[in-house]
């Protein structure tokens, strides 16, 4: 039975993952890509915790044993369903009690087992450390409606690492940003999904990444990975505001009025009474581009007082193309590096 460190486990060692904690723990954060297989319900967990700290380990051991017996056909023919193949990677929490016994009832049914040596645990652990390791960024901003977001999907077609944050956190970073999109992750599984997308990436060539504020709906881009941000350099994209507003009332215009009125009366105190009632009216006479000028005024000014301060490089675009603007991002970028390259050998 080999035991893995975290990085063999996540990039050598074969088979589905399969996570045998409780549901609840699987629920509050994962390995991306991990598989439940709980080996206690979550009342089975807490009892046997109680009985742990309460009576005594061994009553608590007995206790688990009682619950693992007529488990025992289940989490085979399960496994069987997860991993035709019959090589798994399994884990815990710590590595501990529970991996070992799914291990050894997984081996004894004819499987191959790589174990995660230090449970899931470390895989938190690597993920803090990846998330605080220097990365090379290039952040790509705009003002509300720029197509942000299209120009790096855009970029990621033409080869270059992407990594997008909105995506990761089921958000579009606005009080609209919710719109159409799943429920957001737990705080611990963006992280988790960040560092592992992160992971991934080429370390050759900058990331480009899109310009957020600290947070994303109810997420928190993590503290060190948000440092980055802040000092990579930064493209902003200077499309029109005519343009921003057709393009932002396609988008919204796709989605159903009470959500749209639900997020104006999310920014009701920053847009004040008279605002929010004329962007509600719009939104109940279907004209969309009324409501995204009126809105988009609290977003312009939010915005710019982020840039205020903040090297950045403008990009002028004349649309919201995204392969076009995604064309004058790479051309700034080459503008740059031969300036920055020609102020080198001036200096020398």
């Amino acid at each position: 039975m080999p035991r893995h460190p975290i990085t063999d486990f996540l990039n050598t060692a074969a088979g589905p993952i399969l996570d045998v904690r409780a549901p609840a723990e699987y629920a509050q954060g994962h390995i991306p890509g991990a598989r439940s297989l709980p080996l206690f319900t979550d009342e089975e967990r807490a009892r046997i915790g109680t009985t742990y700290k309460q009576v005594n380990p061994d009553k608590a051991v007995l206790l688990g044993l009682d619950f693992f017996g007529p488990k025992l056909r289940t989490l085979v023919e399960e496994a069987k369903k997860l991993a035709p193949g019959q090589e798994v990677r399994l884990h815990c929490w710590r590595g501990g009690m529970r991996s070992g016994a799914v291990l050894w009832l997984l081996e004894l049914a004819g499987f191959h087992v790589n174990l995660l040596d230090k449970g899931y645990k470390d895989y938190r652990h690597w993920t803090l450390a990846e998330l605080a390791r220097p990365h090379q960024l290039r952040v790509l901003g705009g003002y509300t409606g720029s197509g942000k977001t299209a120009v790096l999907h855009a970029l990621a077609a033409r080869g270059e690492p992407v990594l997008d944050l909105e995506k990761l956190a089921n958000h579009q970073g606005s009080s609209f940003g919710a719109l159409g999109q799943p429920p957001q992750p737990t705080q611990e599984q963006f992280e988790n999904d960040l560092a592992f997308a992160l992971a991934k990436l080429p370390t050759d060539k900058p990331i480009w990444v899109e310009d957020e504020s600290r947070s994303i709906g109810s997420l928190a881009i993590p503290t060190p990975f948000f440092a980055q941000m802040q000092a990579a350099p930064l493209l902003v994209l200077d499309v029109p505001r005519e343009a921003r507003v057709q393009y932002l009332a396609a988008d919204y215009g796709r989605h159903d009025a009470g959500a749209l009125a639900s997020a104006v009366l999310r920014l009701r105190k920053r847009l004040g009474g008279l605002v929010t009632k004329e962007a509600l009216g719009a939104i109940a006479e279907d004209n969309m581009p009324r409501m995204v000028e009126l809105v988009l005024a609290y977003y312009d000014k939010t915005y710019g007082y982020g840039l205020a301060g903040r090297p950045a490089t403008t990009v002028a675009a004349t649309s919201t193309d995204a392969a076009a603007n995604a064309a004058l991002a790479l051309k700034a970028v080459s503008e740059l590096a031969a300036s920055a390259e020609a102020n080198g050998l001036i200096t020398t």
